[in-house]
């Protein structure tokens, strides 16, 4: 029989007994640091989405940046540099309700900028049942209510019971709507005609006396009159564009001033100017300072989020090589540093949480990269849907067009149109899409076409996970297109009569990295600074705010936290 040593014994359960002792004081540690963290969290956080701006811009003009911009966020801050969009399609109200929402639109429901409800297209923040404020457009009647599941900022005020707020600002109703949530104290967003900042009942039942007193200084018409294009006696523009900031021969990085595939047709809108970005600045720095953001009397985190709008403007009328754009960056560089020195001033340095990223990217112009020996090629999406529609036609004997639209490479049938036909059966329904999908696949710039709620096993991921990702059965069209890489869809086909027929500026929407790698940096209180060269998906934008604000994620959220917290030197837990 084996004998019992006693005295390794007595030693196993001392050192057993003494790990545990340890664990639950570095359990009490870690989680008394939690409640500390919670109760020490930054007075603020401002998120920022920059409408088309491409991971890239953050290199490409690093050199020409100020120090106290894009290069203090990088420079202090938490930078992701493989920060990727995992659905589809890739456009301006998908792309901010994934940021907010931390889920694709297959939960959150919002599956492009234009949605079809009731037999018509309409915007996805269209409300009728509200009404605008400050405006007597139909601009004004709108609200988050198609929105399906909540956002960060929903969270941050059910968090503290209603007690934090939450401001949300941009040019774009849909850039200010759904990044403020359901719950947001006030969005804000321009009306087109008057340039006055608006919202509506939804929110609350009167503008603030700020916000009138801010749009009766007129900015948005004296930015258009100092800097928009002049007309001269015979009401001809006199130049293209604006006059850059500094000589021409310094855009470096940029192409020249007259190529051929620039769209000049801008007028007189402020949307297309880099001044709308700086409009939006003006008006995000007056609700910060008029609302107290950051200064909150409950001792709660506040949100400001802000989206400029006139980068994706600018960008689809002239291409990411242009020099206005990279004009446009160092501009909107110049209204960042103004923004965090005022956030400095006001709540305090060190005591707020800025992150920066956008809702999607843009492709190369089309005639640019066909110009350099690079494949390129368009979707005249007006002009395939007309052959589309004539060819069915023909064969199935409509009377009318059976293709509805084709939104986002989603191709809508018109039920009406397909129930009118005297032979119309599920099996004819079926036999019109297959014939449709067959056309398509026939075209060199397909890749994959297929029923949206049938994907094929044998679409190669990412690609299959992105559409299927993209893909709510409730709101989604018949079928899907999967245009092949390096084709960039024609926002101006079907009203070309000038530059001869070349496609004009840019597009974006597509799987292709161009279209679908964004930035995302962090910085402020409680974030370290580092370099993440991991891949990661815009859904993982909430879940780590939400994870720096010790707040619940959104309803929807799929998206996993990325470790971006300064490590605590004094608990052996973080070493």
């Amino acid at each position: 029989m084996k004998k019992i040593n006693l005295f390794n014994c007595k030693r196993t359960i001392i050192v057993a007994f003494a790990a545990i002792i340890n664990s639950t004081i570095f359990s009490s540690v870690s989680h008394a640091q939690n409640v500390k963290e919670l109760e020490n969290g930054p007075k603020l956080v401002v998120g920022i989405a920059v409408d088309q701006m491409r991971w890239d811009y953050l290199s490409r003009y690093y050199d020409r940046y100020t120090d106290g911009g894009f290069k203090r966020m990088m420079a202090e801050g938490y930078n992701c540099n493989r920060l990727l969009i995992n659905y589809l399609p890739a456009v301006t109200a998908v792309g901010h309700t994934a940021i907010y929402t931390g889920t694709v639109p297959a939960f959150n429901g919002i599956i492009g900028n234009s949605m079809f409800f009731d037999g018509k297209w309409d915007s996805p923040v269209r409300d009728w049942k509200v009404k605008g404020l400050g405006t007597k457009t139909k601009e004004g009647n709108a609200s988050p209510h198609r929105m399906l599941t909540t956002t960060m900022t929903d969270e941050l005020r059910l968090a503290t019971n209603f007690r934090s707020k939450v401001i949300s600002v941009s040019i774009k109703d849909r850039g200010s709507i759904f990044p403020g949530g359901h719950c947001a104290n006030a969005s804000y967003w321009m009306d087109s005609e008057s340039m006055d900042f608006i919202s509506s009942t939804y929110y609350m039942e009167e503008l603030p006396k700020w916000v009138k007193d801010f749009n009766k200084q007129k900015l948005g018409v004296k930015y258009l009159k100092e800097y928009g294009r002049k007309k001269d006696n015979k009401g001809e523009y006199v130049a293209d564009f604006w006059e850059l900031m500094y000589d021409a021969q310094t855009y470096k990085q940029s192409a020249g001033l007259q190529e051929k595939y620039y769209d000049q047709r801008t007028g007189t809108i402020l949307k297309y100017l880099p001044w709308g970005n700086t409009y939006t600045a003006d008006m995000a720095l007056a609700a910060l300072k008029n609302e107290k953001l950051g200064l909150n009397p409950e001792g709660v985190t506040d949100f400001l989020a802000i989206s400029f709008s006139t980068t994706d403007m600018i960008g689809h009328k002239l291409g990411p090589n242009a020099p206005w754009i990279e004009d446009t960056y160092l501009r909107l560089d110049q209204d960042l540093k103004r923004l965090f020195e005022a956030l400095d001033a006001q709540v305090g340095k060190g005591e707020w949480v800025a992150f920066l990223t956008a809702d999607h990217a843009g492709s190369h112009n089309v005639v640019f990269r066909q110009e350099h020996g690079i494949p390129a090629s368009t979707w005249p999406y007006y002009r395939i849907m007309k052959e589309l529609n004539d060819t069915l036609k023909a064969e199935f004997k409509f009377n009318a067009d059976p293709i509805h639209s084709l939104e986002c490479h989603n191709i809508y049938f018109n039920d009406n149109v397909l129930k009118s036909n005297p032979n119309y059966s599920a099996s004819m329904r079926q036999n019109v899409i297959d014939f449709c999908i067959d056309i398509l696949l026939k075209k060199d710039i397909v890749a994959y076409a297929f029923e949206t709620k049938k994907i094929p096993d044998y679409v190669p991921e990412p690609v299959r996970t992105m559409a299927i990702n993209g893909y709510n059965p409730k709101r989604s069209g018949d079928i899907q297109v999967i245009l092949e890489a390096n084709v960039t869809e024609d926002y101006d086909d079907g009203y070309k009569k000038d530059y001869n027929g070349i496609p004009l500026g840019t597009n974006h929407a597509v799987w292709s990295p161009y279209d679908t790698h964004i930035p995302f940096i962090v910085m402020g209180k409680g974030v370290r600074h580092a370099w993440d060269d991991n891949t990661h998906t815009i859904n993982d934008i909430a879940a780590t705010i939400c994870a720096l604000l010790n707040i619940q994620q959104p309803s929807g959220c799929i998206g996993h936290a990325i470790d971006i917290k300064k490590k605590c030197d004094k608990c052996s837990m973080n070493k």
